[in-house]
């Protein structure tokens, strides 16, 4: 089944969501509107270059693992758990208009910012600054535990589906259901060393780049000029304005953000050794597990970032399962791009 939503009904429903915040809505309610939601093959949407909302109320701390975690959370305490995880070079705030929605329907939202991000710190300096996927997955677990959030719906884009993927995958006791954008993400050292096409090593530039001193050095004196030419390249039909590049090219001003950024993508090389901690985990993400918890994964039209084709990965989601393409020229930063449908996405997994 497939329907459209243009921008006109965009803006009814996002008058209806505030409506419903001011409502607070009751359990009832809340039933009821999850009950509503509509299943979807593809999905047609305009494209946000600039959030109506542009930044979360108050952020948190909390210490979790080896961290003390930067976080936005909304919605009411008691409401069924979503975490939100971003990617790279991205934050907290890309899902800026997807949490007001979300909790407008009665989720308790949290958008915890990734090691190297913003307000999130090591808590020892002792601590190896890790980029490596295993390490950012149990992250999130460490994370879930200290906020006694037992099996929250996950959901994110780029290093943050990945992250959601590890996690269901290692640890589906603890997620509800998921939402991916670009599927399937997880892959292991041996996986990166096999050589792609040339068409498809050029779309990874970036990750040669890091490989050496003059990119390392590059991306600490550059780093927010790179950063905008990946949102450029891989959202190539999205119009943001400079004020939400900003907002967000913030965040990676964290003290440790280009260790952890290069060591992510030369440990996916190969050129880099992992913590020795993960080794077990990564072990296991090596041999490919599948996903059983219920999933729906996103792809925008327009993504020109590296990324599988959803036939490629479909057999990887072992229970039930569905995919959208999200039309209108949306891109890599989906959740910011189409957050209607990235919201709807979440409402409609449980029910799947």
């Amino acid at each position: 089944m497939s329907y459209e939503i243009d921008a006109d009904r965009r803006r009814l429903l996002g008058a209806a969501a505030i409506t419903l915040a001011a409502a607070q809505l009751d359990a009832a309610t809340l039933a009821a509107a999850q009950t509503r939601a509509t299943p979807a093959a593809q999905l047609s949407v305009g494209k946000s270059g600039m959030a109506s909302k542009t930044s979360f109320a108050s952020l948190k701390q909390i210490n979790a693992g080896f961290l003390s975690v930067g976080y936005a959370e909304a919605g009411p305490a008691e409401g069924p758990a979503v975490i939100l995880l971003h990617g790279w070079p991205y934050d907290i705030h890309s899902f800026v208009e997807v949490a007001p929605l979300l909790a407008a329907v009665g989720y308790r939202v949290i958008v915890p910012y990734a090691r190297g991000y913003g307000s999130t710190r090591f808590l020892s300096n002792a601590t190896m600054r890790s980029g490596q996927p295993s390490a950012l997955a149990r992250d999130i677990v460490d994370f879930m535990d200290v906020l006694k959030i037992e099996k929250p719906i996950l959901a994110g884009f780029d290093w943050g589906a990945r992250s959601a993927d590890i996690v269901a995958a290692l640890w589906p006791e603890r997620c509800k259901a998921l939402v991916s954008v670009s599927g399937y993400l997880i892959g292991s050292q041996e996986a990166g060393k096999v050589p792609l096409p040339p068409k498809a090593e050029l779309q990874w530039w970036y990750q040669f780049y890091f490989a050496n001193e003059r990119g390392r050095a590059g991306y600490h004196k550059y780093r927010r000029d790179s950063s905008k030419l990946i949102w450029q390249l891989a959202s190539p039909k999205w119009t943001f304005d400079e004020a939400t590049f900003d907002r967000s090219a913030a965040a990676l001003d964290n003290p440790d953000h280009v260790a952890i950024v290069i060591h992510n993508y030369c440990w996916r090389l190969g050129v880099a050794e992992g913590e020795a901690r993960y080794a077990e985990l990564e072990k296991r993400l090596a041999a490919a597990p599948g996903i059983s918890v219920p999933t729906i994964t996103l792809e925008g039209d327009a993504n020109g970032a590296p990324h599988p084709e959803p036939d490629a990965y479909t057999k990887k989601f072992t229970g039930k399962y569905a995919h959208r393409t999200i039309g209108g020229g949306v891109g890599h930063n989906l959740p910011q791009e189409a957050p209607q449908a990235f919201v709807q996405a979440i409402r409609d997994v449980e029910l799947l």
